[in-house]
């Protein structure tokens, strides 16, 4: 693992010390997301709060994660650059703009790509919080846009399960104190279509549209 983030362009060579990555540096963080695990029954280590919120992805999205980090390791392996930076890097829009399409037209996919971007953080606790505040309310862990229900809908793998939207954005604040009402429960549907819109819509506004 050391020699594998050694390889790897995360940061540059000037800004690496002698013991960047070093196999002990790794193996303490090992141990320190080790001593997070639930299954730990000893005194966890002060790993710090990155380590906490990556283990946590991990545990609640294992297949998800894992596919990520199998991307990470071979794009470090293939040593492969692909643009950064760039709104072209990811193609992340499935609408056509394509005026004649060709029936029989076919385009190669799947190669991984080593991709580096920025990331507003996230508190994970916080949803927890909010999820709790509306089952303790009697209120439905459903849409509150269109009223979607996931566990009505695909029983008990979609009990519980509901994405939590900024209804003020991110990139809009900045850095801020979120609190319990700036949150909105949201189904994909309507999720992604308030993040379609320029500027996004509010839920309010979405709730409009629908009706």
């Amino acid at each position: 693992m050391s020699a594998l983030l050694n390889r790897a362009e995360f940061v540059p060579q000037a800004a690496r010390d002698d013991d960047f990555r070093s196999p002990d540096s790794v193996q303490r963080k090992m141990y320190d997301l080790s001593t997070l695990l639930p299954t730990y029954t000893g005194k966890p280590t002060k790993g710090g709060r990155t380590t906490r919120e990556v283990l946590g992805a991990f545990l609640e999205r294992p297949e998800e994660m894992n596919a990520l980090a199998a991307r990470l390791r071979a794009g470090v392996e293939s040593r492969e650059k692909p643009p950064i930076g760039s709104a072209n890097a990811i193609d992340t829009d499935w609408e056509s703009d394509v005026d004649t399409p060709e029936a029989d037209y076919e385009a190669e996919e799947g190669s991984p790509l080593l991709v580096r971007h920025y990331r507003r953080e996230r508190n994970r606790t916080i949803r927890k919080h909010k999820l709790a505040a509306v089952k303790a309310a009697g209120l439905p862990v459903a849409c509150e846009v269109c009223e979607f229900h996931f566990g009505t809908t695909y029983g008990q793998v979609g009990d519980g399960y509901i994405e939590v939207h900024h209804v003020l954005p991110l990139h809009a604040s900045g850095p801020t104190i979120t609190k319990l009402a700036d949150l909105a429960l949201l189904c994909s549907n309507c999720h992604r279509m308030i993040h379609r819109a320029r500027p996004w819509l509010t839920p309010e506004e979405l709730r409009e549209r629908l009706a």
